[in-house]
């Protein structure tokens, strides 16, 4: 039997929803459990493949391809489990998909109404594809409140009473602020939150409280009193020292004990085995050293645009028992007569490019490219950053002074130049400029075949992977015989040889761009191999500095 757990925030945003969903269901697996974590987003979006970085942090990319919310990268990274274009809806998709029905007369005249057709169309997404799932965590973006929201949350009043308490659970985050100048907690806007759920027909069986000091059990009292949820239901959430360390803080202040007991389950007949987050927060609290790794990117003001990339950088720390401190730079700063990569970058131990889309800083990537190539410093482009790299290379190594991407423009030497056609399976796909351009990239998981002797061959011990990809231009293969001839070596291409994967140069100590993006396969109890290796080249660089 399927239970589902309905979690919803208030008060504010960014309070850590999706990170206690993630712990929530790590927590759950800890107890023998299977889980499945779904995102239901009320913007109007289809997906957020077409928005902007600064508006909503990365785009996480699933092996089907879908373009989703950056909390299923947390829902990955604690529980292993793979995500799918099934585990994360929006508003957009819902109404696209209700237009072309009544479009096509599916709904035989009837008047479409947001209920029942729009929370239905929810209800289905929800409910479908769980039958392997022992616990499906079903989180509800944004806050109460939001005009927006109303409909997902009326389609999950109608399931609590569909499926019965045995079989579905209401769980609120909301807020429990520190006012400073009067030196007390303030529960109030705890209980408006709660009111507010209760006025649209949910009431919460759990309450997770964040908060910056403890609460105390007064205050306890009183949240469950206004709130009408048990005392011991009530969970604070305290700040925590890494990301790793919320799951044993939320087992030890009992959330999943209250979540079981909310379902009808005696958490006593399950012990949960906790051991492994244990020992990820001993490489946490006792590294045996520390590397700097410089990322140049586009987007670097909102570090929540390369929210996979940070955490695989932490668990290829956690391969090589070394702390990862992380210095940003924005790529335009080595752009221009006055800019000077060689005193930004003289004393980090790696330097990162990763992906990005259009011109803004991209000559300042190629700077940072050189700077790394020349000083023999541990080099890993991604996506962007291959494509950086390879002009770099062009113009620097091949002498093709005027090589750059048609993304850029027309060029004399396209380098880089727009995907139009490549193979997903049985099927050829083909693209256009004037396509649109939601959902239209290389998305999700292909294959990669590695020529033997090469380093990243060595690195993943393997010929052929499965990587994940989000690109829309494409090295240009044409010019491969120039660059190997030139040090470049393409040590990765498509299984029919027609599209490059990866670069590197051999005669660099760790120099490694690939055209997919490893960070989102990365785990902290299972570190990408190149993320693994590239900061182990980091670690030995440390010493040369």
């Amino acid at each position: 039997m399927t239970r589902f757990v309905f979690i919803t925030g208030g008060v504010v945003s960014s309070l850590g929803k999706g990170l206690m969903s993630a712990a929530l269901g790590a927590l759950l697996q800890s107890r023998g459990y299977s889980v499945r974590l779904r995102k239901l987003d009320p913007y109007l979006n289809v997906d957020p493949g077409t928005m902007s970085p600064y508006q909503h942090g990365e785009v996480y990319v699933t092996d089907d391809g879908a373009e989703t919310d950056l909390d299923l990268g947390h829902y990955e990274r604690f529980t292993a489990v793979p995500t799918r274009q099934s585990d994360n809806v929006t508003s957009g998709r819902i109404y696209q998909d209700i237009i072309a029905k009544e479009r096509r007369g599916d709904y035989l005249g009837a008047t479409v109404q947001v209920i029942p057709h729009v929370t239905d169309a929810i209800k289905n997404f929800t409910l479908a594809d769980t039958d392997d799932a022992d616990f499906v965590l079903c989180e509800i973006g944004g806050t109460i409140g939001d005009i927006e929201s109303l409909p997902f949350l009326e389609a999950i009043r109608q399931l609590g009473n569909e499926l019965g308490p045995d079989r579905a659970t209401f769980l609120h985050l909301t807020l429990v602020p520190y006012i400073a100048a009067a030196g007390e907690l303030k529960t109030k806007p705890t209980q408006h939150s709660v009111k507010e759920l209760r006025s649209i027909g949910i009431q919460p069986d759990v309450l997770v409280c964040r908060c910056e000091h403890e609460i105390p059990d007064s205050e306890r009292r009183k949240i469950a009193l206004f709130c009408n949820v048990r005392e011991g239901a009530v969970i604070q959430a305290l700040d925590a020292s890494s990301i790793y360390e919320v799951p044993l803080n939320y087992h030890a202040e009992g959330l999943d004990d209250e979540v079981l007991r909310s379902v009808g389950l005696d958490p006593h007949e399950t012990t949960p085995d906790l051991s492994k987050w244990h020992e990820i927060m001993e490489h946490v609290n006792a590294p045996e050293g520390e590397v700097r790794i410089a990322i140049v990117g586009k987007y670097v003001v909102l570090p929540d645009a390369y929210k996979s990339l940070i955490e695989a950088l932490v668990h290829g720390g956690f391969a090589n028992n070394v702390k990862v401190k992380i210095e940003w730079f924005d790529s335009e700063v080595f752009e221009g007569e006055k800019s000077d990569v060689v005193t930004a970058l003289e004393n980090v131990h790696g330097i990162l490019v990763p992906g990005g889309f259009g011109e803004r800083g991209a000559e300042g990537k190629i700077a940072a490219v050189t700077f790394a190539r020349e000083n023999k410093i541990p080099y890993f482009g991604i996506c962007f950053g291959m494509q950086m790299a390879v002009v770099e290379a062009a113009r620097n190594l091949a002498g093709v002074s005027t090589a750059n991407s048609t993304e850029f423009g027309a060029c004399d030497e396209p380098i880089v130049g727009l995907l139009t056609e490549w193979q997903q399976g049985d099927t050829v796909v083909q693209r256009s400029a004037k396509d649109a351009k939601g959902g239209t990239m290389r998305l999700g998981a292909y294959d990669a075949r590695l020529v033997p002797g090469t380093l990243v061959h060595d690195i993943y011990g393997q010929e052929l992977i499965s990587e994940r990809h989000r690109h829309r231009y494409e090295v240009n293969i044409a010019y491969k015989e120039r660059l190997e001839a030139a040090g470049l070596k393409f040590s990765g291409l498509s299984p029919n040889g027609e599209l490059p994967e990866i670069v590197e140069i051999p005669e660099h100590p760790w120099f490694v761009a690939v055209q997919y993006h490893p960070e989102l396969k990365s785990k902290p109890f299972e570190p990408h191999p190149l993320f693994a290796a590239f900061i182990g080249a980091a670690v030995k660089q440390s010493r040369l500095v």
